[in-house]
């Protein structure tokens, strides 16, 4: 009877000894939670919840922790489970989720009973509701996936990004804040972007108010002049940094977080407009290049053909996947109507690369292309004639270097970077004709006044390419040809 006793009394111990354990491990663990400490929190709540399968708040604790560190199939089934148990605020994570996994008609569903549960219980929507119109904006994207062709993938840290990026010389030149200016000064900054003549910078700058924004600064002699804000329609109020100029000199790529964004940084897209010394309200150039997850550092190298980009989708802490892939003279999207909806989202998450080809010769022509660059050995696609420009009867240019006069060689930069935009806007306005032919009426009414506005543009354009053409010719027919 003694040792019965005895042995009761052990187990009750044991059984208070884990008791207090497993509070301790919950407080913690809630603490961690609060401060958005996922990773750190996660642990604690997966033994939790795997102990108590049926509590809604480590259901609820668990499955957000998983969403927020890269996981939400994972954490999908603990949501749901919490909802199930009526979890506050189970519905509103359970369509953030949702979102996570691409499942928008299902995230909007769950948005929407949580906003009628709020108001039955007369509490604010407003943030919600708010919500609730990002998932209809994220929806719209998913039907206008573009159809690009991703030829390969690599993870790296994230501390050796840069190295990855290998641009040809007459694409500009990318570096890191910290490499690039005297850190003396105690800013600090994320990425500089060199244009090829190595006259104009821009790059990502911490402001006073904590924001990360883009300026640019133009060298002048053997100096820079004092960095500017680009507009508040790139900066704004939220974070933007990662800028790349193409070849044009007109158009911009960086990447932003807040309004706009799909999740954390997305990728978009401007056009600086010479009529109006302004940029144009800026795009995000959407699926698959932007999703939930930090998307960033798009980059074109034009005389190679090949793109880059940034992601820290599916990825741990401190690593990031880097995209290759193949970029559109005009954008082509998925026939959303005509797919299955399952395999259109995995297009756009780039779950198997493999999938995005469509033309096996033009992408092994690019991987072989990519083998050159990475190698060094790499030259642009183009290489007996770069271009075509007549500089009179008798003369017709087609390289650089066929140029004796410096002012026109330097002037004729100017000419092709006039010459891209108005090609680029071409495009545009070739992109929007289609989509008003193919448009009902209210979408019609809806481009009516951009495409006479984009026309406009174009021969504004036009009288700019021909007057730097001349400008051109002028300069190097005042050289000395003997």
């Amino acid at each position: 009877m003694k040792r019965l006793f005895t042995l009761t009394i052990s187990l009750l111990a044991a059984a208070g000894i884990s008791l207090t354990a497993q509070t301790q491990n919950l407080a913690e663990a809630k603490a961690l939670y609060e401060k958005g400490a996922y990773a750190e929190a996660k642990p604690a709540f997966k033994r939790l919840v795997k102990a108590q399968p049926a509590n809604g708040n480590y259901c609820l604790w668990y499955g957000v922790c998983c969403m927020e560190t890269g996981e939400p199939q994972e954490g999908l089934k603990y949501l749901q489970t919490a909802v199930k148990r009526r979890t506050p605020s189970g519905q509103y994570q359970l369509a953030r989720c949702y979102d996570f996994l691409y499942r928008y008609d299902e995230a909007i569903t769950e948005m929407e009973a949580y906003i009628n549960d709020l108001k039955r219980r007369r509490r604010p929507t407003e943030e919600a509701e708010a919500s609730l119109e990002i998932l209809h904006t994220h929806q719209r994207m998913l039907k206008g996936v573009e159809q690009v062709e991703v030829i390969d993938s690599l993870v790296v840290d994230k501390a050796q990004l840069l190295d990855h990026y290998k641009l040809s010389e007459e694409s500009g030149k990318l570096y890191s804040y910290a490499h690039y200016f005297d850190q003396a000064q105690g800013k600090q900054g994320g990425l500089v972007f060199e244009t090829e003549l190595g006259n104009k910078i821009y790059f990502g700058e911490r402001q006073e108010d904590g924001r990360m924004s883009i300026l640019k600064s133009t060298k002048q002699m053997n100096s820079w002049s004092q960095p500017t804000l680009l507009p508040d329609n790139i900066n704004g109020a939220h974070n933007a940094d990662y800028p790349f100029i193409m070849a044009d000199g007109f158009t911009i790529y960086y990447a932003a977080d807040g309004q706009g964004s799909l999740g954390g940084y997305d990728i978009f897209v401007t056009r600086y407009n010479t009529s109006t010394d302004s940029y144009l309200t800026p795009e995000n150039v959407g699926m698959p290049f932007n999703s939930p997850y930090n998307d960033y550092l798009y980059a074109v190298d034009e005389y190679n053909n090949i793109g880059w980009f940034a992601s820290d989708r599916y990825q741990p802490e401190g690593k990031v996947c880097i995209y290759l892939f193949i970029p559109n003279a005009t954008k082509q999207v998925y026939n959303y109507e005509g797919m299955d909806t399952k395999k259109l989202i995995r297009l756009a998450q780039l779950r198997e690369i493999d999938q995005t080809w469509s033309n096996q010769e033009r992408v092994a022509s690019a991987r072989h292309r990519l083998k050159q660059i990475q190698s060094g050995s790499a030259t642009p696609e183009v290489q007996e004639i770069d271009f075509v420009f007549v500089i009179n009867d008798q003369l017709v240019y087609h390289k650089l270097t066929d140029f004796r006069s410096a002012e026109a060689k330097e002037l004729f930069q100017s000419y092709r970077q006039l010459e891209n935009a108005h090609k680029q806007q071409s495009y545009k306005l070739e992109s929007m004709r289609e989509r008003y032919a193919a448009g009902n009426a209210q979408e019609k009414q809806r481009l009516r006044d951009a495409i006479l506005d984009q026309e406009k543009r174009m021969d504004d354009l036009h009288s700019q390419v021909k007057q730097k053409a001349n400008e051109v010719r002028a300069a190097e027919q005042k050289t000395d040809f003997q």
